[in-house]
């Protein structure tokens, strides 16, 4: 039915964006490597990206009720972002050779390397990696809140699927950092998983086009 479809797509684009590698996965993989802060990191990672998904459903909403050609307008603004966004993902992974490795202390060096100390500091660098980061608000309000505008009947199940796999990516990154680290400090396992992000991306912007 259509909330199954509009939930699954909720959570497939939400994994897309956030599972991409990045200052804040690094930082909760490195808490999750020292056993810090893990449950603060993690819970506050979630309810960040679920208050910017619910910000972004609503907001695009209310507005193409009253402005009803910007739903064609973030439709296609949207497959057009998806395409470039799965581009570049495929571009990474011919290309790329980004890993994250394990130092002798425990932490994680790499892209976006950020050293925990105190609860307040993890706290307030948590903060700060979701708020102060201009492209979140491209991902998880502007493009998630367009894409959501195709489901008009079932934006919330859109949001509740993006909302969970937010939930569900933090917690399982911080916890099982110690069994994924390995796995993801050789080249060839960012690379598979850049390309299964672009496959995603552009399953998705293929689906807007032909809705329109």
């Amino acid at each position: 039915n259509s909330f199954g479809v509009a939930f699954t797509s909720g959570m497939s684009l939400g994994f897309s964006l956030i599972i991409v590698i990045g200052a804040q996965n690094a930082f909760v993989l490195k808490q999750g490597l020292r056993n810090q802060h893990i449950f603060l990191v993690c819970l506050i990672c979630a309810i960040s990206d679920a208050l910017l998904i619910v910000l972004g459903v609503s907001g695009f909403a209310v507005v193409t009720a009253k402005f009803s050609w910007l739903e064609a307008v973030a439709r296609y603004a949207g497959a057009g972002f998806l395409l470039a966004y799965g581009a570049r993902s495929f571009y990474k992974a011919w290309e790329s050779s980004a890993c994250l490795h394990v130092d002798a202390s425990g932490g994680v060096a790499g892209r976006g390397n950020l050293t925990a100390a105190s609860r307040r500091l993890t706290m307030l660098t948590c903060v700060a990696l979701t708020w102060l980061n201009p492209h979140v608000y491209l991902d998880t309000v502007v493009l998630l809140g367009s894409v959501s505008t195709q489901y008009p009947d079932a934006n919330v199940a859109f949001a509740g699927g993006a909302v969970l796999s937010s939930f569900a990516f933090f917690f399982a990154l911080g916890y099982a950092a110690r069994y994924l680290t390995p796995v993801f400090s050789k080249p060839r396992a960012w690379k598979i998983l850049e390309f299964v992000i672009g496959a995603v991306m552009w399953w998705i912007a293929v689906n807007l086009l032909l809705d329109g």
